[in-house]
């Protein structure tokens, strides 16, 4: 035993011996990099082309740059991440790994490397990258918060807490694992405390940084509205978002997609049902691999419900808020600013060829996620952002079947506010109720635009329909998919337990269906009041009073 461990310890020594080596090779090679302005110019404008959503020419340029600096690990990361961008997914991952080979203990490469694997839907992997960062630098509250939010998501609730108690041991003053703790004692439903927590953490001194003030206020908003305190929940979610705001330039944004939905709207009108006919006989020249659906629907509409109960057929493959059609489909073919924007002369003048070359990098990233061959199997893209580009898919897609998800649209406004959405686009669209309501019609516009036109094969179907009767709308449903209704689909929260799931209502829909959120909106009436006129003609379109 003796022998056996002396062994160990002189393999160890080796090991961090040769660790250090390749640490100082690294630094040489990035010193050698930054000393030569034109190396260091062609990794900037790397960088840039990465960010400007260039991933090919982006790669070309990393390809030379490790050829001359093989071991400076962020070259083979951001490497990874333009072959990743390029679809190159085996290429993606060699970079991966050889960046962990040159740096494995670096904690910021380990949480970046982790941010690539999720993106890339390699669940394994990412998290595998996030615990080798804990241990890399365990006293980094950033990366510990990282593992909390990520255990949190996957329901390890008891896990996410000792977590965020282990930071707060070693920062007990760090305010965002505070606002994580709040945000637990919520998620645990002890709402008294965390409105507690809340209300404390927001009387810091000294003032808690924007982010998180804005989250700390929205997150009291969702708390006052699980205790019945509807009009002190508006209050925060105002604050809320009034912070938020002052993050990005609203003016701007705000302006660049009212032009995008008006360009948009100018292209409807100009379909007509023999453009549609047209398109869908110019689909044999391209045909479609794969049997497919797109569940749309607006956002909070109950789309990722319908794709949990379909998904858990076993002649169905659902995907989760796939990147895939945005992506490849809808980035390819939208000119950038300040370009007019999509026209119906350039969706007709997609020749065979280049329908087939978006086809094929559609399927080949809506299937990174999945080892498996989808043989005959249904694919169900649910992607709700996808339903203000419908006439988009249905250019490259017109023989697949289409599922609308509705919900009354008083409710979808409603729930739509409550979220705490990043993104540029998010805070803008959901700043305010009315904001909300024009987000919604701009989706709802475009599916009531297509219904009309016809020529494709579609059903709606009603979230209080679903949590009504599950099985019979649900069998309706999957019957329209040309599928009997199977047992596995009354249980659809069993399997969604068992899995990571993309979508914000990654909480709700891992419970049995229940009607609780059915009429919601009632609670703040007397907020969407000044909306009724604006929401009237979806009242009558949906069937909703």
């Amino acid at each position: 035993m003796l022998i056996v461990l002396e062994s160990l310890m002189v393999c160890a020594d080796c090991i961090v011996s040769m660790m250090t080596m390749a640490k100082k090779d690294a630094m040489d090679d990035l010193a050698r990099l930054q000393r030569s302005p034109q190396a260091a110019g062609s990794w900037q404008n790397a960088q840039q082309l990465l960010r400007a959503g260039q991933p090919a020419l982006a790669l070309a340029r990393y390809r030379n740059l490790v050829q001359q600096f093989p071991v400076v690990p962020q070259l083979w990361a951001e490497l990874g991440s333009a072959a990743a961008g390029d679809l190159d997914f085996a290429l993606a991952d060699q970079a991966f790994r050889r960046a962990l080979e040159l740096a494995p203990a670096d904690a910021n490469l380990l949480v970046f490397l982790f941010t690539q694997y999720y993106h890339l839907r390699r669940l394994d992997h990412a998290l595998a990258c996030l615990k080798r960062a804990v241990e890399a630098d365990p006293s980094s509250a950033n990366v510990r918060l990282t593992l909390a939010s990520w255990l949190e998501r996957n329901r390890h609730l008891d896990e996410a807490w000792e977590c965020v108690e282990t930071c707060l041991t070693q920062h007990p003053k760090d305010v965002r694992a505070l606002y994580f703790k709040a945000f637990l004692l919520h998620r645990k439903g002890l709402d008294g405390e965390a409105e507690t927590a809340l209300r404390h953490l927001l009387k810091s001194d000294p003032l808690l940084p924007l982010d998180v003030q804005s989250d700390a206020n929205h997150l009291l908003g969702v708390v006052l509205d699980a205790l019945g305190q509807y009009a002190e929940a508006l209050i925060c979610l105002g604050k809320a978002k009034t912070l938020r705001r002052q993050t990005v330039n609203t003016a701007a944004f705000e302006e660049a997609s009212d032009k995008l939905d008006h360009a948009r709207r100018e292209l409807l009108a100009e379909l007509t049902p023999e453009t549609l006919r047209r398109w869908r006989e110019e689909s044999a020249t391209a045909p479609c691999p794969h049997p497919l659906a797109l569940l749309g629907g607006a956002m909070r509409s109950g789309t990722t419900l319908i794709e949990q109960i379909l998904g858990a057929h076993p002649d169905i493959l659902a995907f989760d808020e796939s990147m895939a059609s945005l992506k490849e489909l809808l980035g390819s073919l939208q000119p950038p600013p300040p370009a007019r924007g999509l026209t119906l002369k350039s969706l007709n003048a997609l020749t065979a060829t280049g329908r087939a070359q978006l086809i094929g990098r559609y399927f080949k990233s809506l299937l990174r996620e999945t080892e498996e061959n989808p043989g005959a199997r249904l694919l169900l893209d649910k992607n709700p952002s996808a339903t203000a580009w419908l006439h988009v898919w249905l250019r490259l897609f017109p023989q697949s079947k289409v599922i609308i998800a509705l919900r009354d649209p008083r409710d979808v406004i409603i729930s739509c506010y409550f979220q705490n959405i990043l993104a540029d686009w998010g805070i803008v669209s959901f700043f305010s109720l009315e904001r909300t309501a024009r987000f919604y019609s701009s989706c709802m516009d475009v599916w009531l635009r297509m219904r009309e036109l016809g020529g494709f094969d579609w059903i709606e179907t009603r979230y209080e329909d679903v949590v009504g009767n599950l099985e019979s709308e649900g069998r309706r449903v999957t019957n329209f998919l040309g599928l009997p209704w199977h047992e596995a689909q009354a249980t659809y929260y069993e399997a969604a337990n068992g899995k990571f799931v993309h979508a914000p209502s990654y909480n709700e829909v891992t419970k049995p269906v229940h009607n609780l959120a059915v009429e919601r909106w009632k609670h703040y009436a007397g907020a969407l009041a000044p909306l009724q006129a604006r929401l009237e003609p979806y009242f009558r379109a949906f069937g909703y009073g």
